[in-house]
């Protein structure tokens, strides 16, 4: 009797200590996670893709024909943007971000409201890969040294994800 009680308490024991251990791992894990923060937001834009006119792969001519894209067309433009945050508690507020994200589209590089083609970021005849990519020095200049992801569709049905790394890593990498 006195061999099976020492025998579940040395059993109690060792299993506080995993539990414990598991904790230890599990905190770790949590103050070591990556972060990120995204926001969404929506800009009505007029583009087009003038090649599409008469490039023989896209003006088919058949079922698969999107000459019509060679014009200038509306789109609700769809964007999620996320970016690297460094702790838990607020870093970069998202409203805060969404709000300045969506200024750069809407305010003239002075601070006033635009007129006509006054805004930082154009549509135009851009892609929705150059979208992300125009966005992204905006948000690498004001935020340096983090991961960014943004997504950029038309109307919320097609589009394009694109990742940018960190580049002070990238450039640790091929000094190291």
């Amino acid at each position: 009797m006195k061999m099976m009680k020492q025998f579940l308490i040395n059993e109690l024991q060792t299993g506080a200590s995993m539990i414990q251990e598991e904790r230890n791992i599990i905190e770790t894990n949590k103050a070591n996670a990556k972060r990120q923060i995204w926001v969404t937001f929506q800009k009505e834009g007029i583009h087009k893709y003038p090649a599409a006119l008469d490039d023989p792969k896209l003006a088919t001519g058949g079922w698969d024909d999107v000459s019509f894209l060679g014009y200038p067309h509306r789109h609700i433009f769809h964007f999620r943007v996320s970016i690297e945050v460094f702790h838990d508690d607020r870093e970069i507020e998202f409203i805060q971000f969404k709000r300045w994200l969506q200024r750069l589209y809407d305010m003239a590089p002075d601070g006033n409201k635009g007129h006509g083609n006054t805004a930082l970021l154009e549509l135009d005849y851009k892609s929705c890969e150059m979208i992300a990519d125009d966005l992204y020095l905006q948000i690498a200049g004001k935020y340096p040294g983090r991961e960014v992801t943004i997504e950029v569709s038309e109307d919320g049905e097609n589009g394009c994800h694109v990742h940018y790394e960190d580049l002070s890593k990238i450039e640790n990498a091929f000094k190291g």
